[in-house]
């Protein structure tokens, strides 16, 4: 039970922290909320895992450089899309 927190604790943290990068990699101005870059980032940390998993460079519940790589770059492209998402909703004041 324990060992179960402790992995959560972890994911939740790692998905933070490569929200964070993926904002500060990405060019130009943000127009979503830091709480949504997080769940980005832990979006992004989950399908990392899963990838990896997949290509056999990692598992889902460890940390290893390809998944934290694989994790910015995914936060990155899911940071742009919802991002245009966003746009699309709220077009630019003329």
């Amino acid at each position: 039970m324990f060992n179960a927190i402790v992995q959560i604790c972890g994911f939740l943290i790692i998905g933070a922290v490569v929200g964070v990068l993926a904002r500060l990699l990405k060019p130009g101005k943000e127009s979503i909320s830091m709480g949504m870059t997080l769940v980005i980032g832990m979006a992004a940390a989950l399908i990392a895992g899963v990838i990896a998993s997949l290509i056999g460079v990692g598992s889902i519940t460890e940390l290893n450089f390809w998944g934290f790589l694989l994790a910015v770059v995914a936060a990155v492209v899911l940071l742009f899309a919802a991002e245009s998402v966003g746009a699309r909703k709220h077009p630019p004041a003329a």
